[in-house]
């Protein structure tokens, strides 16, 4: 029965539903710009919500377009979602947008899955792979510009600058090996990176603060200042750079 989904199976079937559900928004480019946004976030959303309220009742839930569900400040299971991260791609026609869902116990990712509707892709932290042991040279960056952090990575470690477009592409490009690094200091929120980290830790890759302290999440204000998703044997060069200008 679907209500013995794990909870791994759940997150993957939300996230791959919700994906359907988008793509279905944009079917017939009878919606766009603003309102292509807006009718994908309230649709998703809807569809996430009342999944998660018939299969899993008890848990808490945050999500960028819906009031908190529960008391997550006392709750030790909650479920961190975007129902589609890069509105912006997605509204303007790009592939390079995502659906995030993850579930956190004590502040940690716990099972996870991001799709990627439009590549017809859903990672998820029950069977992701490592990614190739050859590295790609390069590293993930905004579509819209790029940090001063980022760019001094760039250059130290000698990698290409690859623009793509949501945060969850960006993470995934590195799952993939399309790209060996994803450095964020812009700011972000909870539900922006915590699937993307627990899919990407599922695949052996380094997760951490830009200082390379652990992620926590499920903070009363969750906001994420920053992160670090790359290859592990990467992580100790990146994190060395960093050094010289976060404190």
């Amino acid at each position: 029965m679907i209500s013995a989904l794990s909870d791994a199976e759940l997150a993957a079937r939300i996230a791959e539903g919700a994906g359907e559900i988008l793509l279905g928004v944009r079917s017939g480019d009878l919606l766009g710009g603003r309102m292509l946004g807006d009718a994908g976030d309230a649709l998703a959303q809807a569809w996430i919500g009342a999944v998660l309220r018939r299969h899993r009742p008890h848990d808490a839930v945050l999500s960028e377009e819906a009031r908190d569900v529960g008391d997550r400040a006392s709750a030790r299971r909650v479920w961190i979602i975007d129902p589609l991260d890069g509105t912006s791609e997605f509204a303007a026609g790009s592939d390079h947008w995502a659906v995030h869902v993850a579930l956190t116990e004590d502040g940690q990712v716990i099972d996870a899955a991001v799709a990627l509707p439009a590549a017809g892709e859903v990672f998820r932290t029950d069977t992701v792979d490592a990614p190739p042991a050859q590295p790609s040279g390069r590293i993930a960056v905004s579509r819209w510009g790029t940090s001063y952090e980022v760019t001094l990575v760039a250059q130290r470690l000698g990698l290409q600058m690859t623009p793509i477009g949501s945060a969850g592409a960006k993470a995934m490009a590195v799952v993939r090996g399309d790209a060996d690094a994803y450095v964020h200091a812009g700011g972000q929120y909870e539900w922006d990176n915590a699937a993307p980290v627990g899919v990407a830790q599922a695949a052996g890759l380094h997760c951490s603060r830009l200082d390379g302290a652990a992620i926590v999440y499920n903070q009363p204000q969750p906001y994420m200042p920053d992160f670090v998703i790359c290859r592990p044997e990467l992580a100790e060069p990146i994190l060395e750079v960093l050094a010289e200008v976060v404190w």
